[in-house]
């Protein structure tokens, strides 16, 4: 479909990041709003959008996101989400959208800003992606740290405040002294600074050292009067991210959206899985709940601390673009105002992060725009009847999204993986730790969730049948955590915790040698929270294993995240693989 030079809306009620504009008249020239007026003239050859009855949006920005392939930024996109401010992701991944975002802005997926690599401890929060993570074992290491964030081309910096004792898990975590001076380090750089906390206490220590904002609230405990008093003497923003920490309560925040009628056709059966899902059984502390966060977000709004709006997708619960919109009706069933609610989707985040040319509606700002029946200051519910998405001054085909999802009758919305045709996934005789397809192997072990086990991973020769090469997967399986576990791990997707469609494949095979033990091969799927493991028995001699896709419960090859290897009895364990296949 070509694209109109220009553009007007006509009949809607506007609102324009901050307030609401009864009647108002948008024209958008190219993919820039050229004019917002009671009356705009219509340009020759001008398109123009009969929206009466609705209201017309800036587009969404999403404050938390985790985001590992252009996938998740072209789903964000079908639910009005024209910005990710990513908290977490590879930093060639990120510099590689950054790059595409310089010239013309891709019309057909969100944009992304990202914070790259988190600042954590070794061994913390961050460090289980499979994603080499450059901790910080004390304050001196600060300053280095953000400095090589820059360079990488993050666009903030986000820092890690999490012990883990609040879910059972504990691992470890910065300390206030080492969390500060990457605040400082920051700020020397004029730099925002985002903290990820779980408990009142990392926040007020987080506020107090002047970071710019905090990547979650805490559940533990009620808002007490210095926290708030910190959060306003700094002048400190909030992304609550309500939806994430209702899941990690106990109660799947997106069901409600994978049942909503304008939401459902645009979603996969597996994003409906993963919208249902939670973290698992979790024994929370006495007095933890979602009230405590809840009831900030009132405290803090009123006070004039600015909330802005995050999914933390795409954890269990959460979905890239459609979690946003559960996130508003959580905040402003928390006691926002349906305006102040929008507002930290829109103008006040783009305030808060520094983005200049969008979220708002305004003659040259981003025509970056989402048409919704209904009025969202009134009924929050209507931002999820979108009638329109314009990204860049580009309407997104929505429709078309959606025929693609139901002719493929729910199949996988991930694609085939590029070498995966001949079934090879790995037999190591380059001598490197690369896939035919994928992003390779790590290691994987349960310090994750709060566990002391450890493993290396390694080349090494000869190889099994004849062959060069093998993997060598070597560790200790520590006690001290309920179900412990430590080997190796693919990603099978283009990106980290990006998912592949292997569907046409029917079983996994490998060759495996080592100490006589058992040991499980299993696959992470999209959507289901935990690994599926089978167990399998590990010979002296090179033993050729094969299991169908069948055997992993729940698995059917679509939305394959990763392939596992691990041992989990207490001890020293050794053991080979080589010629990994599906086939």
């Amino acid at each position: 479909m070509a694209t109109p030079a220009a553009v007007v809306f006509r009949g809607a009620r506007v609102f324009d990041g901050f307030r609401l504009i009864p009647g108002a008249e948008v024209l958008v020239v190219g993919d820039t709003i050229a004019e917002v007026a009671a009356t705009v003239e219509q340009p020759a050859g001008a398109e123009v959008v009969d929206a009466s009855g609705c209201t017309l949006l800036p587009g969404l920005i999403d404050c938390h996101t985790h985001t590992w392939g252009p996938d998740h930024l072209k789903q964000a996109l079908v639910f009005g989400v024209t910005t990710e401010l990513d908290m977490f992701t590879d930093p060639d991944f990120a510099a590689s959208m950054r790059a595409e975002q310089a010239g013309a802005r891709p019309p057909d997926r969100a944009d992304l800003l990202s914070a790259g690599l988190c600042a954590t401890a070794p061994g913390g929060h961050g460090t289980q992606y499979g994603i080499p993570v450059p901790a910080l074992t004390e304050f001196g290491e600060a300053d280095a740290f953000v400095q090589a964030r820059l360079a990488e081309g993050s666009d903030y910096i986000k820092i890690i405040r999490e012990s883990g004792n609040l879910f059972g898990r504990p691992i470890p975590s910065l300390d206030r002294r080492t969390a500060a001076a990457v605040i400082d380090a920051a700020r020397r750089r004029d730099k925002l600074s985002l903290v990820h906390v779980m408990t009142l206490e990392h926040a007020r220590e987080s506020l107090e050292d002047r970071a710019s904002g905090l990547a979650h609230l805490f559940v533990d405990m009620p808002l007490d009067e210095a926290t708030l008093d910190a959060a306003l003497t700094g002048a400190a923003f909030v992304v609550p991210t309500l939806t994430v920490l209702e899941t990690a309560c106990g109660t799947a925040s997106g069901r409600s959206l994978a049942e909503d009628p304008n939401v459902r056709p645009y979603l996969t059966g597996a994003d409906r899985i993963q919208l249902c899902s939670t973290f698992g059984p979790v024994q929370l502390p006495p007095g933890t709940r979602l009230g405590h966060a809840s009831e900030a977000v009132t405290r803090l709004a009123s006070a004039g601390v600015p909330v802005l709006v995050g999914s933390d997708a795409p954890n269990p619960g959460t979905l890239h673009g459609a979690s946003v919109h559960r996130e508003l009706e959580l905040l402003v069933e928390a006691g926002m105002a349906p305006e102040a609610a929008l507002s930290g989707a829109t103008g006040a985040a783009a305030r808060c992060f520094r983005l200049l040319d969008r979220g708002v509606i305004a003659a040259g700002k981003a025509a970056d725009l989402v048409l919704v029946s209904g009025d969202p200051t009134q009924d929050i519910l209507a931002t999820r009847d979108i009638r329109q998405v314009w990204k860049a001054g580009v309407r997104f085909d929505r429709e078309s999204y959606a025929a693609a999802l139901e002719s493929a009758v729910d199949g996988p919305s991930s694609q085939p993986p590029v070498g995966a045709e001949e079934g090879l996934l790995s037999d190591f005789d380059d001598g490197t730790l690369s896939a035919r397809f994928g992003c390779g192997w790590t290691t994987t072990t349960d310090r994750m969730a709060g566990g002391s086990s450890v493993a290396e991973t390694s080349v090494v020769e000869p190889g099994a049948a004849g062959s060069r090469a093998a993997l060598s997967v070597s560790g200790e399986v520590r006690e001290g955590f309920a179900f412990p576990w430590a080997g190796a791990m693919a990603w099978l997707g283009k990106a980290p915790m990006a998912s592949a469609d292997l569907s046409p494949k029917r079983e996994v095979s490998f060759w495996c040698r080592g100490e006589p033990r058992e040991l499980t091969v299993a696959v992470m799927v999209q959507g289901i929270p935990r690994p599926i493991p089978v167990p399998f028995e590990c010979r002296s001699e090179w033993t050729r294993h094969s299991f169908a896709l069948s055997d992993f419960a729940g698995a059917d090859g679509s939305e394959l995240i990763a392939l596992l290897f691990w041992a989990s009895a207490y001890g020293p364990f050794e053991f080979e693989l080589d010629e990994v296949r599906f086939d």
